[in-house]
């Protein structure tokens, strides 16, 4: 096996995980959901499958998401959840165990790093290294982490929205927000429940949001028929929703991140900003493939806004590269 070739990077998602192998790709995005039975505390199983199960199980089998806006919220389940599908990606015939690079909100604190490593060094890993999602999210994106001038990176994700300059290999300014795509969820939901007194699954507003959801006025309207349970009388309704209502349903979310981007413009040092400027903001994260998001941005700001090749899986394949990087960096110092 080649050096670095069976380095493993983590994206440890609110909504999904995603395990990538350096040279060989993404082999691991299911869920980040586990189910497990509350009458004896034991896992039932992970990912797609703890997802399938809820809803046909008995009462007594819960669907536990272990991390919370990228938190860690269940260390055992977590520590469960990472070692299954560690071993699930790297193969449990493995003879060497492997290298693993995982991401973690940009301001993570040290404790919470630590939880990371931990989780990771429980699970079998022989060397972890926990570094910003903004960071790696750009290196996945092909852009050269380890140059002087500065890099905007905004990776949009299921529970957080990390927004960070990234210069030489590192975070220069960046935040965490708690604002991201499952808020945009529940702003649809809520929006159905308030104007049409339906109650809607939240895996019918992530369709919504998919097949309809903007957050730019569209020269063409686009509608949908969706079905809900009407609050007063129980029973099941039809409504047609269009692009229009979900834009509205979904703007104070939108101008939160566009707000947070504003934030870390003003307390970017002069030089990096330039640089900002003339290169432009990468978008990444599941959730940065809204409609519009990029032209959102780019007419609020007045900087040319561009989005990831592959901005779903594209902080797994940086996490991925990480290692051969520090190796690059060693080498070039010498």
């Amino acid at each position: 096996m080649a050096f670095g070739s069976g380095d493993v990077g983590f994206d440890l998602g609110t909504t999904n995980i995603i395990v990538c192998i350096n040279k060989k790709g993404v082999v691991v995005r299911e869920p980040a959901v586990v189910a497990f039975d509350r009458s004896n505390n034991e896992v039932e199983t992970f990912g797609e499958e703890a997802k399938e199960i809820i809803g046909r199980a008995a009462g007594n089998i819960i669907a536990v998401h272990p991390l919370i806006h990228g938190t860690i919220s269940n260390y055992t389940v977590a520590e469960k959840m990472v070692d299954y599908f560690l071993w699930k990606a790297v193969g449990r015939r493995t003879l060497c165990k492997p290298r693993v690079c995982v991401g973690v909100p940009t301001g993570a604190t040290e404790t919470e790093r630590k939880t990371v490593a931990d989780i990771c060094y429980s699970a079998g890993a022989r060397n972890v290294v926990v570094v910003d999602k903004a960071v790696l999210a750009a290196l996945g994106s092909g852009i050269d982490i380890s140059q002087k001038e500065g890099t905007m990176i905004v990776d949009i994700g299921g529970g957080t929205t990390d927004i960070a300059v990234v210069s030489m290999g590192g975070t220069v300014v960046g935040k965490s927000i708690q604002i991201a795509g499952g808020d945009f969820d529940e702003s649809i939901v809520t929006y159905i429940k308030d104007q049409y007194n339906l109650l809607i699954d939240i895996a019918v507003a992530e369709e919504i949001k998919k097949k309809i959801g903007t957050c730019k006025m569209m020269l063409q309207e686009k509608s949908m028929k969706i079905r809900g349970y009407n609050m007063e009388d129980g029973m099941i309704q039809e409504v047609v929703i269009t692009s229009s209502e979900i834009k509205g349903a979904l703007d104070k979310n939108v101008k939160k991140i566009i707000n947070a981007i504003k934030q870390i413009l003003i307390v970017t040092p002069p030089e990096m900003k330039q640089s900002v400027m003339e290169q432009g903001i990468m978008l990444s994260g599941g959730s940065a493939l809204l409609s519009g998001m990029e032209l959102r941005i780019e007419t609020e700001l007045g900087i040319t806004t561009m989005t990831s090749d592959d901005p779903v899986n594209c902080t797994a394949i940086g996490a991925s590269k990480y290692f051969s990087l520090l190796s690059k960096q060693r080498l070039n110092r010498k």
